[in-house]
């Protein structure tokens, strides 16, 4: 059942989105070479409890996870899609990739975002495959309007990701997000356009375009959680909270990546 929410809901909704950016680009600043994941991890809690939230992912389980996740922050680098587990043994290095997704709920509500980050200089591949994830991203939300159909939004992730030779992750979903973390409807990253419900006032839902280099099923490591690539080439995640309005999209979470970028010297961080 799709939950519609008011704007005295959405308020709540924003004010936690922003707490999250923030903590978001906190985190992609302190993820440098030699920094360790689990340095990540302990810095995600902190931040989250002075806020005075409760992490949404450490516990969770799900029919497909019977295995609680042990961590507040997903922390995947390179060949891992989503679902990093955090650890003190995972080094950061120059040219990673690593994509930080991170949850929580207070004052009941929930909030879930994710970013990609380069650490320190990476290859030309990777900062083309996270500009397109970027783009498929700002597309999506493009037609997050009142009236449009829900398969309007997979169909634009996956047309831009396809049209620059790369391969969206079909596995795992954007969804609803509100009172439940998880909530109806999920937002699939491919499909035609013009299918699924109508969007109306009050839907807020996580469009998070997922993107990888091949066409392959993703492996999930013996971990019960972390995804990777078959192949093992990289992938890219970024995910935004987004509530359909009469004024138009609202981006909640206030477009992370560009937030990142403005508390950078251009030169240090080019907006695409």
């Amino acid at each position: 059942m799709i939950v519609l929410k008011t704007e005295r809901e959405l308020a709540v909704m924003e004010e936690n989105a922003h707490i999250l950016r923030d903590i978001l680009v906190e985190l992609s600043f302190r993820a440098q070479a030699g920094v360790t994941t689990g340095e990540l991890e302990r810095l995600a809690e902190r931040r989250i409890r002075e806020a005075g939230a409760k992490s949404a992912f450490k516990g969770y389980t799900d029919e497909l996870h019977r295995r609680p996740f042990p961590s507040v922050l997903c922390a995947s680098v390179n060949e891992e899609v989503v679902h990093g587990i955090p650890s003190d043994e995972r080094v950061l290095r120059e040219g990673d990739v690593l994509s930080l997704d991170l949850g929580f709920v207070r004052k009941g509500f929930y909030a879930d975002a994710a970013i990609t980050v380069g650490i320190g200089e990476v290859s030309e591949e990777a900062e083309r495959m996270m500009a397109v994830a970027r783009d498929a991203l700002k597309r999506a939300v493009g037609f997050a309007t009142i009236g449009r159909r829900l398969s309007d939004i997979s169909h634009a992730i996956e047309s831009t990701v396809r049209e620059a030779g790369y391969y969206v992750v079909k596995e795992y979903t954007g969804h609803g997000i509100g009172r439940e973390l998880h909530e109806d409807p999920r937002v699939l990253n491919f499909g035609p356009p013009g299918k699924g419900p109508v969007l109306r006032a009050g839907l807020v839902i996580c469009i998070e375009p997922m993107v990888k280099g091949d066409d392959e099923p993703l492996v999930v490591r013996d971990d019960g959680w972390t995804a990777v690539t078959r192949s093992g080439s990289i992938a890219v995640h970024y995910e935004e909270m987004v509530a359909v309005t009469p004024e138009g999209p609202r981006v909640l979470t206030g477009w992370i990546w560009e937030e990142f970028c403005r508390r950078r010297t251009l030169s240090a961080c080019e907006v695409r």
